[in-house]
C-alpha cells in the first residue's frame, strides 16, 4: 500500500526529509501590509525572510491557510492519484484553523475521489487520517518523523494510526523565545493577551526568558529564567533529562528561527548530542519556517521528544 504523508508548514522537518521522503506540504501564506510571502517549509525563504527590511513588522502579519476548497482540490489532482492512504498532520487545533478545514475538506475529497481514480484505471479504496498534533513546530516534525519511520517499516496504516495518536499525547514541546515584546504584541494581534505590557516590560527589564510548553493542545509556562543562553541550557537540561528517563520515540526534534550554527553555540548543546549518542537517540535539526518565525519570533528556538507520564523540568 502506497502511504503518503501531509502536513502544513508551520512543521519543522528539515527541507532534506521533506524532500527525500515526499512530504507534502500545505503551504500557508503570510501577508505585511501589500507583501505576501509563501511559506512551502523552504529555508532560504525563511532566511531571506528574516534578512529583509519587512521583517521588522512581523508582529503585525497576518497569516493564511489553505481554505478547504484549496485542500480539497489538492487531494483530488494529486493525492488520490499518488497514494491509496494519506496522513494529513496538522498544527494544534487550538492555535490555527488549518485542523479544521482539513476535516471538512475530508469529507469531500472521500465522496469524490472514485471517479477520479477510475479515471486513471485505479478501483481500489483511497483513505486518509486528519491528525491533530496537538503541538507546534518541533512538536509536529516529530510526529511527522516517526510517521515516516513506521512507513518505511511497513506497518499498516491501521497500526501507524494507533501509534500516532499514542505518540501525539506523548510529546512535549518546548519553547523559548528572547523577545517578550514580540510575544506580546504577536499575541495582540491572534486575540491572545497572555503576555501583556507589564509583563513584557517586567520581562524585558530583568531580562527574564520563559520556557513554554506545549501539549495535547495546551501551552503554558513552566519556567522564567534571566538571560536567553540560560534558558537555552534550561531547555537543553529539560530534555537530556527526560532522554535518560526514556522516551516513547528515539529521536528530539530541535527547531530555531535563526542559523543553525548558532543554535549549536547555545550552552548545553553539546551535552544533549552527547546523550542522545549515549542513549541511540536521533536528533533532528531544523531551521525554524517561517510560519514559526512570525508567530513566536527571530532568535526563538524549540525542542521536542515523546514520553509518557508528566513533564519533568530540568
Amino acid at each position: 500500500m502506497r502511504i503518503g504523508l501531509v502536513v502544513d508548514a508551520g512543521c519543522d522537518l528539515p527541507d532534506e526529509m521533506i524532500a527525500d521522503e515526499n512530504v507534502v506540504v500545505l503551504p500557508i501564506a503570510v501577508r505585511i501590509g501589500d507583501h505576501m510571502t509563501l511559506d512551502t517549509r523552504n529555508s532560504d525563504v525563511t532566511r531571506q525572510f528574516m534578512e529583509s527590511d519587512i521583517a521588522k513588522d512581523a508582529a503585525e502579519a497576518e497569516t493564511i491557510p489553505y481554505t478547504v476548497e484549496q485542500i480539497r482540490e489538492l487531494f483530488l489532482t494529486r493525492l488520490v492519484h499518488e497514494y491509496d492512504y494519506v496522513f494529513c498532520q496538522t498544527i494544534a487545533a487550538s492555535r490555527s484553523p488549518i485542523y479544521e478545514r482539513a476535516v471538512q475538506a475530508s469529507f469531500g475529497i472521500l465522496n469524490d475521489y472514485h471517479e477520479v481514480r477510475r479515471a486513471a484505471g485505479n478501483n481500489t479504496p483511497f483513505a486518509l487520517r486528519v491528525q491533530d498534533t496537538g503541538n507546534l513546530f518541533a512538536g509536529q516534525a516529530l510526529s511527522a518523523w516517526d510517521t515516516l519511520r513506521l512507513r518505511k517499516a511497513g506497518e499498516s496504516p491501521m497500526r501507524i494510526r494507533t501509534r500516532l495518536e499514542r505518540v501525539a499525547n506523548a510529546t512535549q514541546g518546548i519553547v523559548v523565545t528572547p523577545d517578550l515584546y514580540y510575544m506580546r504584541n504577536r499575541g495582540r494581534k491572534k486575540g491572545d493577551r497572555s503576555v501583556g505590557l507589564m509583563s513584557a516590560m517586567l520581562g524585558t527589564a530583568l531580562d527574564v526568558k520563559p520556557m513554554v510548553l506545549a501539549n495535547r493542545g495546551n501551552t503554558a509556562p513552566v519556567a522564567k529564567v534571566r538571560g536567553f543562553e540560560p534558558a537555552a541550557r534550561k531547555l537543553y537540561d529539560t530534555v537530556i533529562l527526560n532522554i535518560r528517563d526514556g522516551l516513547l520515540v528515539d529521536a528530539v526534534c530541535l527547531s530555531y528561527a535563526g542559523e543553525l550554527d548558532d543554535m549549536r553555540n547555545l550552552p548545553g548543546y553539546d551535552d544533549l548530542v552527547a546523550t542522545c549518542s549515549e542513549h541511540g537517540v536521533e536528533l533532528i535539526e531544523s531551521m525554524m519556517g517561517l510560519t514559526g518565525v512570525i508567530n513566536i519570533g527571530k532568535g526563538s528556538l524549540t525542542a521536542a521528544y515523546s514520553k509518557e507520564g508528566p513533564f519533568k523540568l530540568g
